[in-house]
C-alpha cells in the first residue's frame, strides 16, 4: 500500500499540478484513516475498505468533535484517493458510491469596508522603516490585485514590472496570470524595493517580500500581519488575507466590473467560484435600488 500511496503523491503533484502543501495534506488525511482502520477493524488494508467502515470513520471523528466542513475535507482526500486506485485498477469499484457530504453551515465572508481599507493604509502610511513600508506594500498589493496569500509569499522578485505596471503569478495547478497594477501601487512597491535594497543581508534573493532578516515570508507571518492591522480599525470576526482577497473581488463587483474579468483577475478555473462573492454586489445592488425606485418611496 506504502507503494499506491506514493504514486498517489507523485500523480496528484505531477498530472494534477497540486501545490506540495495540498498534496501533503491528501496524504496525511489518508494516513489518519488508516491509522483509524488499524485500531478499529485490525486491519489497515486500504483496498478492501467497505463504506461501513468509512461512515464508522465518520461517526469517530464526529465524536472527536471535528466540523462537517473538516470531516468532509477529509472524506474528499479519501474520496480521491479511491478514485485514483479506481483509474489505475487497484480496486474494481470505490467504497465511497453511496456517499453524500455532511452538510455544513455556509460560512459568510464579509468583506472589509472602503472605509477601514483607508483606515488601515492612512494608519501605516507615515511609517518609515522597512516593516512598515513592507507591510503596507503587502496589504495595497493583496487589496489591488486579489492574489492569493501563497500567491503573494512566492512572489518572485523578476517577477514584478514596475515599468509596465504588471506582476506575473504562479496560481492553483501552476497556472500564471499577468495582474495591472495601478500607479498608487507601482509607487509604493518601488518605495519598498530601495528600502529593500537596505536590508544589511539577504538570504532568499529571488523573492520580492522579504523579512527584516532577509529570509522568505511565511503563511503565519503574512496571517498575522493582516489581523494585526484589521484588528486596529474591524470588528469583524474573520480579518485574513482571503477576505481582503474577498474584499477585493466584491469592491470591483459593486463599481460595475463585469463578473467574468474579476474571474480573470482571480485566477479562477471556472465562473462558478467568482459567484460566491456576487452576494455582496447583490446587497449593494438592492440597497440602490431601494433608495432609487419610486415605488419605494410611497
Amino acid at each position: 500500500m506504502e507503494n499506491f500511496k506514493t504514486k498517489f503523491y507523485y500523480y496528484l503533484l505531477r498530472e494534477k499540478n497540486y501545490s506540495i502543501h495540498t498534496v501533503t495534506a491528501y496524504v496525511s488525511d489518508i494516513e489518519f484513516f488508516e491509522v483509524f482502520l488499524s485500531s478499529q477493524f485490525d486491519d489497515s488494508n486500504l483496498l478492501t475498505v467497505n463504506y461501513a467502515q468509512i461512515r464508522a470513520w465518520i461517526v469517530a471523528m464526529s465524536e472527536d468533535a471535528l466540523s462537517n466542513s473538516s470531516i468532509n475535507r477529509k472524506l474528499s482526500s479519501l474520496k480521491s484517493f479511491y478514485k485514483f486506485l479506481l483509474k489505475t485498477k487497484q480496486i474494481e469499484s470505490s467504497p465511497f458510491l453511496k456517499h453524500k457530504a455532511l452538510k455544513s453551515p455556509k460560512i459568510l465572508q464579509i468583506p472589509f469596508s472602503e472605509k477601514e481599507l483607508d483606515l488601515v493604509l492612512n494608519q501605516i502610511h507615515y511609517t518609515a522603516d522597512y516593516d512598515g513600508i513592507r507591510d503596507k506594500s503587502i496589504i495595497e498589493l493583496f487589496y489591488t490585485t486579489g492574489i492569493r496569500r501563497a500567491e503573494l509569499i512566492q512572489l518572485k522578485i523578476h517577477n514584478v514590472d514596475t515599468e509596465n505596471s504588471t506582476i506575473k503569478v504562479l496560481g492553483k495547478r501552476n497556472k500564471e496570470r499577468i495582474i495591472p497594477l495601478l500607479p498608487v501601487v507601482v509607487q509604493q512597491l518601488k518605495m519598498y524595493l530601495m528600502e529593500r535594497t537596505r536590508l544589511q543581508e539577504i538570504t532568499d534573493e529571488e523573492y520580492f517580500f522579504l523579512s527584516v532578516k532577509g529570509v522568505k515570508l511565511t503563511d503565519s507571518f503574512v496571517y498575522r500581519l493582516i489581523n494585526y492591522y484589521f484588528s486596529n480599525v474591524s470588528e469583524k470576526v474573520k480579518k485574513s488575507p482571503h477576505i481582503l482577497r474577498h474584499t477585493f473581488a466584491t469592491h470591483l463587483l459593486n463599481n460595475g466590473a463585469d463578473i467574468n474579468s474579476v474571474k480573470e483577475l482571480l485566477g479562477h478555473s471556472s465562473l462558478a467560484s467568482t459567484q460566491v462573492y456576487t452576494h455582496s454586489s447583490l446587497a449593494e445592488l438592492k440597497k440602490v435600488y431601494g433608495n432609487a425606485h419610486p415605488r419605494n418611496k410611497k
